[in-house]
């Protein structure tokens, strides 16, 4: 892999593998020298890390930066980024950094900064910190002004105690559940849920590890197909649900031992929160599956799309005011609740998936099957930068028929049918997809890749 594609430094933070011509100490430094500079002085900052070998190496840098910034650093060890951001502000800290590179593999890992609200910084924040790293405009204190670290053993416990407020559990131990955590840190939330609570979840692949994984640490249907949904049966499971290595992303299995879109967690998300929820707004980004619409239309609610990327989501958040916002996120199993004040969290959208159950008295295959059914196509093609803007006019003139948006590459509408075509924010790829109302769509979809493979 070429250095260009191992190292990412964007508005959503750093991600790369770990090692020469990829993510190092020193980048690690660099940026928490920079978070230390762009906070407001004095303030602590809340540092979590998941179990990857490398979030070790990281942590210590990013805690000498900054400590270097006066910034002191309450370290809460292994714990998922959705435990980290309930601690910022339970902790009353300036912001935080999780490092971790969720859904990607254990050679990878990535920084996570966040306000002092517990949220990803909005894209003119990201923007600021970018500039202070680039330009290396590090405000370091003297020896007087250093900050201290300290360890901090209860963040867990804290945020279990918020879900309790939340959630039924005395409601939901009516289930069996079994989980796939992916030797990530959903294992450890889950076991203690299971000894606080005494929730019956069967948990596989728990043991926390480093170096490898048990499997791709994906939440997509495919691996759900491989590694989950065999198992729910002969286990005498209600469902299945499975975690990425950082728990802020969900996948779904059926009680028979069907995988689930993952285009599937946000819709039942929405069909649980809209009744029950004063906001009855969905921010949801336009690769998105339009079901969300027909859920949102059943409960008086409206969509908003925005750009992919979760800088696009936190600042569509940030242009309304809280209470008028049911939920936000992604066809990835990422999803963030008004209840949990907006953050990606798999460990929530599994337990109000499992609450949409109770309530319903429904098993979740009988509750996705009264949905419309839509059938998504995806792929990828590789594509030279300069060649998008004269891919995305060839698209424009020849589905010139369809309703056009812009936003984010180009998206055309018609009734039952839609494409999206967008460059990664992560990969040099261009990503396609195209979704319709029924059967595959397949021509659709055909189509389209002819132009983008023909232009590549």
């Amino acid at each position: 892999m070429t250095p260009a594609r191992s190292l990412r430094i964007s508005h959503v933070g750093l991600r790369g593998i770990v090692g020469p011509g990829g993510l190092t100490a020193r980048h690690g430094i660099d940026f928490a020298c920079a978070f230390g500079t762009f906070l407001p002085e004095g303030g602590a900052v809340v540092l979590g890390r998941d179990p990857r070998a490398s979030g070790l190496m990281l942590s210590e840098g990013v805690k000498s930066g900054l400590a270097a910034t006066g910034h002191d650093v309450i370290d809460l060890g292994v714990v998922s980024t959705p435990v980290t951001q309930h601690a910022i502000r339970r902790l009353g800290a300036a912001g935080g950094i999780s490092i971790g590179a969720s859904h990607n593999a254990a050679e990878w890992n990535a920084l996570k900064f966040f306000g002092q609200n517990g949220t990803y910084l909005s894209t003119g924040e990201a923007s600021e910190l970018l500039d202070i790293y680039h330009l290396r405009k590090f405000h370091f204190t003297g020896y007087r002004g250093l900050g201290a670290v300290r360890s901090e053993s209860g963040a867990l416990d804290a945020y279990l105690t918020e879900l309790s407020d939340v959630y039924d559990f005395d409601h939901l131990r009516r289930f069996r559940v079994v989980v796939d955590c992916c030797n990530g840190t959903s294992g450890l939330i889950l076991r203690r849920l299971m000894e606080r609570f005494h929730l019956p979840f069967v948990l596989i692949n728990e043991r926390v590890e480093g170096v490898e994984f048990a499997h791709e640490p994906n939440t997509s249907a495919r691996i759900v197909g491989l590694q989950l949904a065999p198992l729910v049966q002969p286990l005498k499971a209600d469902a299945g649900f499975l975690f990425d290595v950082d728990s802020d992303r969900v996948a779904i299995a059926t009680e028979e031992g069907d995988a689930a879109s993952e285009e599937m967690v946000m819709p039942l998300l929405a069909d649980y929160v809209l009744p029950r929820s004063e906001g009855k707004l969905i921010i949801a980004n336009l690769s998105t599956t339009a079901l969300l619409e027909e859920i949102a239309g059943r409960h008086g609610g409206t969509v908003v799309r925005v750009p992919v990327g979760r800088q696009a989501a936190m600042d569509a958040l940030s242009a309304h005011r809280p209470e008028q916002i049911a939920l936000a996120g992604e066809g990835t199993g990422a999803v963030m609740l008004s209840r949990f004040r907006f953050v990606y969290d798999g460990i929530t959208s599994m337990l109000g998936i499992l609450s949409l159950m109770a309530e319903r008295g429904e098993p979740v295959s009988r509750i996705l099957a009264g949905y419309p059914r839509y059938r998504m196509l995806k792929g990828q093609a590789p594509l030279a930068p300069r060649n998008v803007p004269a891919l995305l006019l060839a698209l424009q003139q020849e589905f010139a028929g369809g309703r056009q948006n812009t936003l984010d590459g180009l998206r055309v509408d018609w009734p039952n049918e839609w494409f999206h075509v967008r460059v990664s924010q992560t990969e040099s790829i261009v990503r396609v997809i195209a979704e319709r109302r029924g059967d595959a769509p397949h021509e659709l979809y055909n189509a389209v890749m002819e132009r983008v493979w023909g232009m590549s």
